[in-house]
């Protein structure tokens, strides 16, 4: 198997043991993420947490393409 499919069972793999870890690494609520509550209304922005996620993939792939 190759291409396409591969990738895609990879990438399952992937968001399914993110997904799993989720429950046990609380990961936002972080000071910085904006959160507006209003009366039944909760809105909920997590810009620290998408910052931090963000340079940490990036590093990541940035190794896993050095060493390739």
């Amino acid at each position: 198997m190759s291409g396409i499919p591969k990738f895609l069972m990879i990438v399952g793999v992937i968001i399914f043991v993110v997904g799993f870890l989720m429950q046990f690494i609380q990961i936002g609520k972080l000071p910085g993420d904006i959160v507006i509550k209003k009366g039944n209304t909760t809105f909920y922005f997590p810009i620290v947490t998408s910052i931090i996620l963000s340079v940490v993939l990036s590093l990541i792939f940035y190794f896993i393409g050095k060493f390739r």
